[in-house]
């Protein structure tokens, strides 16, 4: 068998490794043609497969067998056959269910983007805003969550939650002792610790940058700005955990580093977890030796003001000399 296969995605074919999943062909074409996903994580062995935003439609199995699959199928868990056809944007079929998707995912969840941190980087806000509907049919009183503290610097708000695992997997695969899980059945799951446990090892912040709403939030950072207000800035340092690279993104405010954050791809996916002594512990331009601006996306909201310069960083140091010429300019087109 090849280890080569060739499948089609919304009329564009690419050549891709012989078990790749729907969802990775795509991501290899790029742009308006992969696949939303809110649980499927490309780090976290086990993934997808829980939320279904990936759902696409096989109009053709492969070149030995071209009948097409009879229902949508999860494009993170199937994996192509050689002469495969895809439609995901193209197929009404596809984007109604999509839609239908993301209201069943938004039925519990609070309308609070106002007020939660997760704003401005949300996946659930971005998918809403591409496939939701302007208002609810949900009548039903939704389910409510106390707000608790999982750790001293991490904490849970499960209304938001959405029960994608991601933060399950990423204490089993990164940590030695998971104390939290889905707890209870059907609409009554939710993320817990057993007996009010707490998270507490090396990488437990790392569920906050995995988790893709704001039910996992970074208590340093919770209420304390915008991230469009923010100038996120690549940096490392020598960090003397084994299992830690120190590649971060800072996240600046004027001077002032607002937060740290493990550093994310085009798909929103963290390239390498950080510890909690990055994340939590090492909030000084000194501690860090900065790189350059973090790229951002022209369709983000915190592409607003960002410029992506190299001089000067990581901060904008005062100009008296330009501020008097900016005056002088200022006054002279000024009619009154």
């Amino acid at each position: 068998m090849s280890d080569k296969v060739k499948v089609t995605i919304d009329g564009i074919t690419v050549e891709v490794d012989n078990g790749t999943t729907i969802l990775n062909a795509a991501r290899q074409i790029g742009g308006e043609i992969v696949p939303p996903a809110m649980c499927y994580y490309s780090k976290l062995e086990g993934s997808g497969g829980k939320c279904r935003t990936c759902i696409v439609k096989v109009s053709k199995g492969s070149e030995k067998d071209p009948r097409p699959m009879p229902k949508l199928v999860a494009s993170c868990r199937t994996t192509v056959m050689d002469g495969m056809e895809v439609l995901n944007i193209t197929s009404p079929e596809v984007l109604e269910a999509r839609a239908g998707v993301v209201e069943f995912l938004l039925i519990n969840h609070p309308l609070d983007c106002p007020i939660c941190d997760q704003a401005g980087e949300c996946d659930l806000q971005n998918l809403s805003y591409e496939h939701g509907l302007q208002k609810t049919r949900y009548e039903f009183i939704r389910r409510t969550f106390d707000r608790i503290d999982v750790g001293d610097k991490v904490q849970l708000h499960m209304n938001r939650c959405i029960l994608c695992y991601r933060c399950v997997y990423v204490a089993d695969q990164l940590t030695d002792k998971r104390v939290h899980g889905i707890l209870n059945r059907g609409d009554h799951s939710e993320i817990s610790t057993y007996i009010s446990n707490i998270i507490d090892n090396d990488f437990s912040g790392n569920v906050i940058d995995v988790c893709p709403v704001g039910a996992l939030t970074d208590k340093t950072f919770r209420f304390k700005n915008r991230v469009w207000f923010t100038k996120p800035v690549q940096a490392h340092r020598d960090c003397s955990h084994t299992n830690c690279k120190g590649e971060v993104t800072l996240w600046y405010r004027g001077e002032d580093v607002l937060r740290v954050t493990a550093r994310k791809d085009e798909f929103g996916e963290v390239e390498s977890f950080i510890c909690n002594e990055c994340r939590f512990d090492k909030k000084s331009t000194t501690d860090w030796v900065i790189e350059k601006p973090t790229h951002i996306d022209d369709t983000s909201v915190i592409s607003s003001n960002h410029y992506e310069t190299l001089i000067p960083l990581p901060v904008i140091k005062p100009n008296p000399a330009l501020q008097a010429a900016n005056e002088i300019e200022l006054h002279k087109k000024v009619k009154y």
